[in-house]
């Protein structure tokens, strides 16, 4: 059996790339664009993608929006260069109102 690996860190592009880091510091890239005219992903056209956070160790959105972890390591690529480094810092929880 495969172990599940928990997203500790996202970073979402405008063109729906989603770079992600995994547990055990692996950097990989998912390509959202198959998902987007697909129930529930077809909500977050636009600039909402963009707000993707970590939370139990998988990549939420506003609107009670996920993926599976497990789908998103299995459909990744490995980051080449750096990956999610080279896109800001990862969001790994989002931020409480008033903070």
């Amino acid at each position: 059996m495969v172990e599940l690996m928990d997203v500790v860190g996202v970073v979402a592009d405008a063109d729906y790339t989603l770079h992600l880091q995994f547990e055990n510091g692996e950097k990989r890239i998912f390509d959202m664009l198959p998902y987007m005219e697909k129930k529930p992903f077809v909500q977050l056209k636009g600039p909402l993608f963009t707000k993707a956070f970590v939370d139990y160790g998988t990549v939420c959105w506003p609107g009670n929006i996920d993926i599976a972890p497990e789908t998103l390591y299995d459909r990744s690529r490995p980051a080449d260069r750096g990956g999610i480094a080279d896109h800001g810092e990862p969001r790994p929880y989002p931020e409480a109102p008033g903070v």
